[in-house]
């Protein structure tokens, strides 16, 4: 039981996958303006993570290994394709905004590492919770990042005023890319300062 939840626990935190491996960062950068997008864009991702680990743990024992990585990507551009048309559907404005981002799931590092370096080796059900914990930490961070660039840049959290505009006028570097640079750097240093280094020392 407490291997099973080190496979969720472990990516959350200690060996979160934007943090600890640097992966993912790109939309981290660009889908995080506004916490709407950075959840419509964690839960996509997730998903995606989620369903493409279980199938290619199903197919692993029928994959050449030749070919592997054409059916890895098959997989995981299939769902890609299914979760943007659900997003058209239902949340088209959110989409809109995302605009190409969705569709670069299929090139996130965080979904082709986890099939190749966990997927193909493990079963179904420990391949879910390894995707089930990687996108979790995924969106943690993103949400995060979001909140304080929404808060800081517009003074608003998930559209609710937060910061009144009577006397906070908002920093637009939060809104640019840069800010999520400083925001993502600040919280690598910070989760590789304090963070793993006190679960190393509880080890």
């Amino acid at each position: 039981m407490a291997k099973i939840r080190k496979i969720v626990t472990d990516p959350l935190v200690n060996n979160n996958p934007v943090t600890w491996q640097v992966l993912g960062v790109c939309s981290a950068l660009a889908v995080t303006t506004k916490v709407s997008t950075a959840v419509v864009m964690s839960l996509a991702l997730t998903i995606v993570l989620c369903c493409s680990n279980v199938v290619i743990s199903m197919l692993r024992n029928m994959i050449p290994n030749k070919i592997r990585m054409i059916v890895e990507l098959c997989v995981i551009a299939t769902l890609v394709i299914l979760a943007d048309m659900l997003l058209r559907a239902f949340v088209y404005d959110i989409s809109k905004q995302l605009s190409v981002f969705v569709g670069l799931i299929i090139t996130n590092c965080i979904v082709m590492g986890r099939a190749e370096a966990y997927a193909l080796q493990n079963p179904p059900f420990k391949s879910l919770l390894d995707a089930l914990g990687n996108g979790l930490g995924y969106s943690i961070v993103l949400i995060l990042v979001a909140s304080l660039r929404e808060i800081l840049g517009s003074g608003t959290w998930y559209g609710m005023t937060v910061l009144s505009e009577n006397w906070y006028t908002g920093n637009t570097l939060m809104l640019l890319p840069p800010g999520a640079f400083v925001i993502i750097g600040l919280l690598i240093w910070f989760q590789r300062t304090f963070i793993s280094k006190s679960l190393r020392e509880e080890e």
